[in-house]
């Protein structure tokens, strides 16, 4: 029964991976952080780690590495998520036997476990031929065909190419990995060619390089390159190998190679995955933009019909404003696209904060007065014509007010007044406060803990996810601050502190 330890943060998933794999069969042990699982590793000594390469604390990559200081041996598949392909890559790289992608499906964990236990013993059994090798010129009994036999077996069913050679170079085996690999049958190389004229010129140094006094305490690291086998194809592999000595002298050579074909594919595969959760972020960020449009759309719209009601003329020009102001917004947020893609400089122009602050106001109200929502400004009169970002204080302001209005549309308290109110207040260093304030369903800790992550909406399938994200990089961009303080139940205030430039 093979051992395996389970380590994630999240207790939720140690229990349902070890209540899954417990029934495949196996002996599981879990544990909720890095250094919880380093204990339970030296205690219980599993043959298996899974481990979440995300945690706080000591992380995967961290867990990876003392594991296999410790023990080699042990086979470590890396539990990632999206945005991870990097550390994937350098997991590999550690020594990580596989990666799997959250969620974790049971048929990739099934695939991943397959191959780890192969790997577990195939390197028992490259172990003890690497032993037996260096000790059969030593033999000269019945032994030694009993165990050539079953050697001959091992390395014939081995997932690795190997190639060993005599004390000439030349080529005395090469099993069927290694006939596939480099594209060649073993009737053509064994005992006919010399391996410098089969390895690429890269390869070859590398392990002549081991004739040396350095070459005798010990195996060659493992290493990837790209090689061209017999039929010209491209091909990637991981490698190792030894001079292999007697008495001083050398009485051969192995080495040991590892198609990383399959491998390379996934990573291919994960930073395709990658590429396309971009393309989703960015249309969810889209959308949302589109929305907050819509809402200014909308105020106008509804500006306009009480206008054609009571024919207000003044009124169906204000609307009409609007409604030419939203579409100048669309317009503008088509060019901004290709900025979200780079990092924005501000652009630094004479504007009214107040003037803008009263702007997103009456574009939202239309949709407030509709759900009984009142929307009121508090704003400092001390404060005029200034240089910032124009375009970044109104983004900013129609994002925080649609989510206060959201905010007080999921209240369910009877009886309460529901509203939202935006104040201006002059700070001190040259920077203006813009604070969006509402009585609506508020948020307690573990929501507010998450509320500048990608794709957490307090919304659920209403929100992207997205908007307080690009909120916090618009204005960090303009060198600003943001901050939220919020009582469930009680409602929500956004402070927002933007730097300003004195107009000459």
């Amino acid at each position: 029964m093979n051992k395996i330890l389970i380590i994630d943060d999240e207790e939720a998933n140690v229990r349902v991976l070890s209540t899954s794999l417990t029934l495949d069969g196996y002996e599981v042990f879990g544990a909720e952080s890095g250094e919880e699982g380093l204990k339970r590793f030296q205690a219980e000594a599993p043959e298996i780690v899974l481990t979440d390469i995300k945690m706080p604390g000591m992380d995967g990559l961290e867990v990876l590495r003392r594991i296999k200081k410790m023990a080699p041996e042990v086979e470590v598949i890396i539990i990632t998520g999206h945005g991870d392909i990097d550390s994937a890559i350098d997991a590999l790289q550690h020594g990580a036997s596989d990666f799997i992608n959250k969620p974790v499906r049971d048929k990739a964990l099934a695939i991943a476990l397959k191959r780890a236990k192969d790997k577990l013993a195939i390197r028992r059994q490259l172990k003890a031929y690497t032993d037996d090798l260096e000790n059969m010129v030593q033999i000269a009994t019945g032994e030694v065909k009993r165990k050539s036999n079953f050697q001959t077996k091992l390395i014939k069913s081995s997932h690795d190419a190997i190639v060993a050679t005599d004390d000439n170079w030349k080529i005395v085996i090469f099993n069927p990995e290694a006939e596939r690999i480099f594209a060649c049958s073993r009737l053509e190389v064994i005992r006919r060619m010399d391996v410098r004229d089969l390895l690429p010129a890269d390869i070859l140094a590398k392990l002549k390089a081991q004739d040396t006094s350095q070459a005798k305490t010990g195996r060659l690291p493992w290493q990837e390159t790209l090689m061209k086998n017999n039929a010209g194809e491209s091909v990637p592999v991981r490698f190792s190998g030894k001079i292999l000595y007697e008495k001083g002298q050398m009485m051969g050579s192995v080495a040991f190679f590892q198609d990383l074909s399959e491998i390379k594919h996934l990573q291919h595969e994960l930073v395709q995955s990658e590429r396309l959760a971009a393309v989703g972020q960015t249309v969810a960020g889209l959308a949302h933009c589109i929305k907050n449009i819509m809402h200014g759309f909308k105020g106008g719209s509804y500006i306009i019909e009480l206008g054609l009601d009571k024919n207000d003329t003044t009124k169906l020009k204000t609307g009409w404003q609007m409604v030419k102001r939203n579409i100048g917004r669309t317009s503008d947020l088509v060019l901004d696209l290709l900025s979200y893609s780079k990092e924005r400089s501000p652009e630094y122009q004479c504007c009214l904060p107040n003037a803008i602050a009263q702007e997103v106001c009456e574009s939202l109200q239309g949709v407030a007065a509709e759900n009984d929502i009142s929307v009121n400004t508090v704003l400092d009169s001390s404060i005029g014509e200034v240089a910032m970002d124009g375009k970044t204080v109104y983004r900013v302001l129609l994002n925080l007010l649609s989510n206060a209005i959201d905010a007080c549309l999921f209240d369910e308290s009877a009886g309460k007044i529901r509203q939202v109110v935006l104040t201006t207040k002059r700070g001190k260093n040259h920077r203006i406060c813009f604070e969006v304030s509402d009585n609506g369903s508020g948020m307690d800790d573990d929501v507010k803990a998450k509320l500048f992550t990608s794709f957490f909406s307090t919304k659920g399938s209403a929100g992207t996810g997205l908007g307080l994200l690009v909120t916090r990089k618009l204005i960090e961009e303009h060198k600003g601050t943001i901050s939220v303080a919020s009582e469930l139940g009680k409602g929500t205030t956004f402070k927002v502190h933007l730097p300003y430039t004195i107009v000459a």
